[in-house]
């Protein structure tokens, strides 16, 4: 099925809203603001909420099925976080109120700050970056500015491991560091022996994303970081796969000195269609003078009859500003529920059932399509889409094909050490029926894949387009063929 554009569905005389006469005198529009033609859909009220009702059903969407895009976390957002950031204190604020005015929004930004500190093991934390890319680049320049004030200015090397999110490079580089990639080992480790070789006078530090992209826990990671930090460099954690952690193990208790948080991953709050994100960046005690400015801390302590003031506080030796006013504050409010309402336990449970359906799916999925490393996953893994004996075969062909099952498919080609990857996060908010219908539908397509290949070479086959030359419709745009449907339409 195929929907018609707005002005494809458009007939003359046609009108969806009627204004009362007006009761103030009329006056003419300056000539030279006038247009001489100004072709606009002419349609019924009834006609415009029928073509978006039926655009919303083409959607794809968490409330119809799981998203099991690996290293994105797709998990269900539960309604109570929109509840909350919608309430009326919190929605109709504007970011220049006198603090006196907004105590209720400060004490859920320190609290928020201060429950990221025990999740993440860190003596300080920014709610400022708006997304886990601008939280990359925040801590990679505090590490930067850290260097820069004990006179180290030759530290311009970042480390950065091939299983990593692709994201670290290029904030890296954006921050004027020299950007070395760093191999994995067979277990899909960082490999110690290339690591130490760049341990040197010259190293700022290490981004380790962990567990890494390929959905495994480094162990490595403490030897990791005895390694950097005896050369002097510091280690950056890339938070993005903290929903394995959380309640488990604290980063900054492996040697983490500076960790982005993906509020919009870990912390349920929505991130479909592009946004908008969250990245607080948490630091060790050594770092926190260098936090983005402002952060939110108590300006004047309370007593029996007051309460505590809440307000804005410049670090010493602060980076400056990264984000417009304090950042996303509606990801904080959801965020915040959802810590609230789990607790400690809770969270905990959410890792641990995060990486329990993970290896269950691999458990269902190992037999019928290569693993290429053979371990324990955390909470997303990595298999190869294509087989020897079907070469024709790859991994774009099965998700495609996923599609005419009515699944979305998992992450495909990343990470790029993997041939043809599939890589498959289920999060912990799917049920053991939608886990079994994921797996069942994945070892049908392996078997068409071996006797009937062409059904996946062909897919997808039940939606309003099948394969699209992306590359052409980015050189090619098309964008005026709504005005020329109008033009078109007899008088």
């Amino acid at each position: 099925m195929t929907e018609p554009l707005l002005c494809e569905l458009s007939a003359p005389g046609r009108r969806g809203v009627r204004f009362p006469q007006p009761d103030v005198p009329l006056a003419e529009l300056p000539r030279n603001l006038r247009r001489e033609r100004l072709p606009m859909p002419e349609l019924s009220e009834v006609d415009v909420v029928r073509h978006f009702t039926r655009l919303s059903k083409l959607n794809y969407c968490i409330d119809e099925g799981m998203y099991p895009l690996g290293s994105c976390t797709m998990k269900y957002n539960p309604k109570i976080n929109e509840e909350t950031a919608r309430l009326p204190g919190f929605a109709n604020l504007h970011p220049l109120q006198p603090i006196e005015t907004v105590q209720g929004a400060l004490i859920l930004m320190y609290e928020l700050q201060e429950m990221l500190k025990e999740i993440g093991g860190f003596a300080g934390v920014t709610l400022q970056p708006a997304a886990g890319a601008q939280g990359e680049l925040t801590g990679v320049l505090i590490i930067r500015a850290y260097h820069k004030s004990r006179g180290d200015l030759q530290r311009t090397k970042i480390l950065i491991p091939d299983s990593a999110h692709g994201t670290n490079p290029a904030t890296s580089a954006m921050s004027g560091m020299q950007v070395v990639e760093i191999p994995s080992d067979a277990r899909g480790n960082v490999d110690l022996n290339a690591l130490r070789q760049h341990c040197d006078n010259t190293l700022a530090g290490l981004m380790l994303t962990n567990p890494n992209t390929l959905g495994l826990f480094d162990e490595n990671v403490l030897e990791a970081a005895r390694l950097v930090h005896e050369a002097g460099g510091l280690m950056y954690g890339d938070g993005a796969n903290l929903n394995a952690l959380m309640g488990i193990v604290r980063p900054g208790d492996l040697g983490i000195d500076v960790m982005h948080f993906n509020l919009h991953k870990t912390f349920s709050t929505p991130h479909g269609g592009g946004g908008p994100g969250s990245g607080p960046v948490g630091v060790a005690a050594h770092l926190v003078d260098f936090l983005p400015a402002p952060i939110v801390d108590i300006i004047e302590e309370g007593d029996e009859e007051t309460a505590p003031l809440y307000g804005f506080v410049t670090p010493s030796k602060t980076i400056g500003k990264v984000k417009s006013f304090m950042g996303q504050f509606g990801m904080m409010v959801r965020a915040y529920t959802y810590i609230r309402m789990h607790g400690p336990d809770g969270l905990r449970a959410v890792s641990e059932a995060a990486v329990l359906n993970a290896n269950y799916l691999l458990s269902k999925l190992r037999h019928h399509y290569h693993l290429p490393y053979d371990r324990i996953c955390m909470h997303e893994f990595v298999l190869e889409g294509v087989w020897p004996d079907v070469p024709e075969v790859h991994a774009l062909d099965i998700a495609k094909r996923m599609m005419d099952y009515g699944l979305h498919p998992p992450t495909n080609y990343f990470p790029l050490i993997v041939h043809e990857a599939l890589m498959i996060e289920p999060t912990e908010t799917e049920s053991k029926q939608s886990l079994d219908n994921f797996a069942n539908v994945l070892i049908k397509i392996a078997e068409e894949a071996h006797t009937q290949p062409e059904l996946l070479k062909s897919a997808p086959h039940i939606t309003p387009v099948g394969r699209l030359d992306e590359v052409k419709a980015a050189k090619e745009l098309v964008l005026c063929c709504g005005v020329d449907a109008l033009e078109a339409q007899p008088a």
